[in-house]
This record gives C-alpha cells, structure tokens and sequence, in this order.
C-alpha cells in the first residue's frame, strides 16, 4: 500500500472530493474582508487549488496564492488565473514587508503548524506581510471540540465519489493525541481502476479558542472575532449577512485578527522642548 497524500498530488481529485460550486469559502472571506473594510491586496496563504483566490479576484482583489505544493500551484495557474501564485511555506515565510492588506488562511491550513514555534513563526511572518492594520482572516477546526470527544471511540468514515468515470472510496479515521495536542487522520483510498490502494496520514495541531486568543493578541494583532459559525464549513453553512453564533464551542472556528498600528512617539513636552 502506497503512502502519499492523494489529494494534494492530484488536485482535480481535491476539487472533485471537496466541491464548492457556491463559492462559500470565497464569499465568506470577501464579506469579512468588505465588512471590515480592508484594502484590495490579499495574500492567500496555503491556496490549494487556487479557486478561493479566484473568487477574490473576481470580486476586484489583486491576489496572491502561495502553497508549499507544487501540483497545486501548477493546478491553481491553470485552472484559476488572475491571481498571482507562488510557493511559500506558512510556517515562515517573507513575501515582503507591509506589501499585504489582509491575508488569509482557510480550510485548517493555520493547524499544520504543529508546534508553538511553528505557529509564532507563521504569525510572525503574516504580521510581516501585513501593512498596519490589515487583516488575518482564518477558519480552521476547533480543538476544544475534539479534546472534548477525545474519549468517544467514533466508526471510520466512508465516502465515495466519482471523477472522470472512475469511483474512489475512502474510509477515514480520526485519533485525538491529547498529550501531544494534535488530531491525527488516516485515510485508505481504493479506486475502481484497478490501481493499489493509497494511505494519506496527516495531523493538526488542536488550539483552544482561548490558546489562539492569546497567541494572536501576543504576535501583535487585535482579535476583532473568534466563534464557531456560520462559516464556510459549518452546518448549517454561512449565507450572507448571517450573524455570528457568538460561541467557540462548534467544530469549526472563524477568526478575525487586525494588526495593530505602531503607537504613535511621544510628543516632547513645552520643558523638553526648550533649548
């Protein structure tokens, strides 16, 4: 059995997995961008495939998309121009000081940094890239919801879907680490094609609402919203103009962080003044 991630190695089979056609994600993040007046430069960091950027774009943003995977970045100037797209790693990257006016982080791309230097390295790396007050928008999942279920022994997953007339089926487990504080999923994917069967491992970092709180305000942002839906992902998902629950305890948190401004430097007094 092969062990390879067959989704990110093979990005029309993502899209085909994961089907936006409303363009929720897209439409989510373009109203939290509009609602709190952000500028037209958007950094989307871990872009995937590319087609939240697209949306962005199409909604007058000036894109950029940035993915540590090479298939998706070929895959997402393809299939999603009109953004620009290059390869950074979110855990620390430099595209630029200040060159940004919001950047964004969906679908738990924030969760693989898996250790607190990893996550102060991102968030250090987004306040660099924001100008002063620009935006961090996330949506990730919620790790206060999965330690509260660590002891639930819950079936395997099974999905099936159809692409390009072949059926692939998977079946995924979840195991909550509580000591290590990560979520690890395996999945087996067998296709009717006649190919081996594929293993994709992979593991997310579970923050507490309160934990991503502090890192945030600490990495030098102001929290301007942290809850569990609607969102994107949600159910039920986000639709325009929906509130916020106002809660954290959902599978699913939205953040909305704005990098504060420098203060500004003290004036001289009239005495501090004086030759």
């Amino acid at each position: 059995m092969k062990d390879r991630n067959l989704l990110t190695d093979n990005p029309a089979l993502y899209e085909a997995r994961f089907p936006d056609a409303e363009r929720l994600a897209g439409r989510w993040t373009e109203e939290c961008l509009r609602t709190h007046g952000c500028g037209a430069r958007v950094l989307d960091i871990g872009c995937g495939t590319g087609r939240d950027a697209a949306h962005l774009h199409t909604a007058g943003r000036t894109v950029t998309g940035a993915d540590l995977s090479e298939a998706m970045l070929r895959y997402a100037a393809r299939h999603h121009p009109g953004s620009r797209y290059q390869r950074a790693d979110l855990r620390r990257f430099d595209l630029g000081a200040g060159r940004f006016d919001a950047v964004v982080c969906l679908d738990s791309a924030l969760l693989y940094c898996r250790t607190g230097a990893e996550l102060d390295g991102c968030l250090a790396s987004c306040h660099r890239a924001l100008t002063p007050g620009g935006l961090l928008v996330a949506e990730m999942r919620n790790g206060a919801y999965f330690l509260d279920r660590a002891h639930r022994d819950d079936a395997p997953a099974t999905h099936a879907f159809t692409h390009e007339g072949v059926t692939y089926r998977s079946v995924t487990r979840l195991r909550v680490d509580t000591a290590g504080r990560l979520l690890h999923r395996s999945r087996t994917w067998a296709a009717d094609d006649g190919s081996p069967p594929v293993e994709q491992r992979s593991a997310w970092r579970l923050l507490l609402p309160e934990e991503l709180h502090r890192t945030v305000s600490e990495a030098g942002f102001e929290v301007l919203a942290l809850h569990d839906g609607p969102g994107p992902r949600t159910e039920p998902a986000w639709r325009e103009g929906a509130v916020p629950a106002g809660t954290t305890a959902g599978d699913r948190l939205h953040l909305i962080a704005r990098r504060r401004r420098p203060s500004p430097a003290p004036q001289p007094t009239a005495q501090q003044g004086r030759p």
